[in-house]
């Protein structure tokens, strides 16, 4: 468990700071970043809300050198940065730093919440959030809070302080104020329907209709040790009769002794699959790390699915994973004991048995929820009115 030390709730606002009345539409400011698993939610609330209030106006607010800078404009969204201040582990010199750049990336977010007449904050974790959190706090806009992890993030410990419009994607979550929403995403990804889709989904990702499939992920920057391991085993699953699309993440791509890329009969490497819901629609397992975005997109669609959580971190990918394998929707192997063993004894036997990966996803769609979006956009709403 991490065990920084969280800054006390800032006092009451002075007489004179609290926002005023806003006179045009409402201004929605939703704050977080750095990587897919914020931004992904970030981008389905922002779209709910939207939906919900068409003429409102929406600022997405990141780092400089986060993921952000690139997906929320290409969304067709406005985006605001400010500097990133991380939070250090140990004593450091730049532990003596934190207060003074703090003060200003607060300073910053103040400046953006004022020329956006923000009525409301949403933050969805991230670096980005703490300075975002305090300024608006100090200004009276009511804050709203999506916790992706089942471990929450400092950021959004800081600001389950200050708010009571907290929500969380896992219901084992411990947040003060949690409301079990699920997590937010695209509505390409919420309105599937697996069985109907399959068809034409492995059309396009070059797969046989009529062989079973297997579908590898490590995320949008891979992961080795998945890679690994799925080249040591090819030639088990090409002797199954299995198909394998390998999603080797960018720059990651998997080649031979001479250099080349690797191949194999029934076996087809890509770095990105841009459309997340035809892997789901296609995989009949997937395998993939557990991100808190995978997890749960996964149980909302059923797709079947075999976990490796990152060995990193806190852990946090794993209680991700928790409910789901629990629930017999899904397995969980760890990093150091996934080989071409264990898919030859565990994977195989599981993707040729049908009516086994039909309970299994009967079980993860149980858990699923695909409506998260619009529950946040609710929240936000409530949050405005109250």
């Amino acid at each position: 468990m991490n065990r920084e030390s969280l800054p006390q709730p800032a006092a009451a606002p002075q007489p004179g700071s609290e926002p005023q009345p806003s006179t045009g539409p409402l201004s929605v400011v939703l704050a977080g970043g750095g990587t897919a698993g914020h931004i992904s939610p970030l981008l389905a609330i922002a779209d709910a809300v939207k939906a919900s209030r068409p003429e409102a106006a929406i600022l997405a607010v990141g780092t400089p050198g986060g993921m952000e800078t690139r997906l929320v404009p290409e969304a067709g969204y406005e985006l605001a940065t400010i500097d990133r201040v991380p939070f250090p582990r140990k004593p450091s010199l730049d532990l003596l730093k934190l207060p003074g750049r703090l003060a200003g990336a607060v300073r910053q977010a103040g400046r953006i919440l004022d020329e956006a007449h923000a009525d409301v904050l949403v933050g969805v974790g991230g670096y980005v959030c703490t300075p975002m959190y305090l300024a608006a706090r100090r200004r009276r806009i009511p804050i709203v809070i999506h916790e992706a992890n089942t471990r929450p993030g400092l950021a959004n410990r800081v600001g389950a302080l200050f708010s009571k419009h907290v929500a969380v994607a896992f219901a084992g979550t411990r947040l003060r104020h949690a409301r079990h929403v699920g997590m937010p995403m695209r509505r390409a990804i919420s309105g599937l329907d697996r069985a109907a889709a399959a068809p034409a989904a492995k059309a396009a990702l070059g797969l046989d209709a009529g062989r079973p499939a297997l579908i590898v992920t490590g995320g949008s920057s891979g992961a080795l040790s998945i890679n690994r391991t799925i080249a040591g085993a090819l030639g088990a699953l090409a002797g199954a009769g299995i198909q394998t699309l390998h999603i080797t993440g960018r720059g990651k791509a998997v080649v031979d002794a001479d250099g080349g890329l690797l191949a194999a009969e029934g076996y087809r490497q890509v770095e990105y699959v841009d459309g997340m819901e035809n892997v789901y629609a296609a995989a009949d397992v997937l395998l993939a790390r557990a991100g808190a975005a995978t997890v749960s997109e996964v149980a909302a669609v059923g797709v079947p699915a075999v976990f490796v959580p990152l060995p990193i971190g806190n852990g946090e990918q794993a209680l991700n994973a928790a409910a789901l394998v629990e629930a017999g929707g899904a397995l969980l192997v760890d990093d150091k004991a996934l080989s071409a063993a264990w898919l030859a004894a565990e994977l195989i036997p599981l993707l040729g048995d049908k009516e086994r990966l039909d309970d299994m996803a009967r079980r993860s769609e149980a858990l699923g929820i695909r409506n998260a979006d619009q529950r946040m956009a609710d929240l936000v709403l409530e949050a405005v009115s109250a």
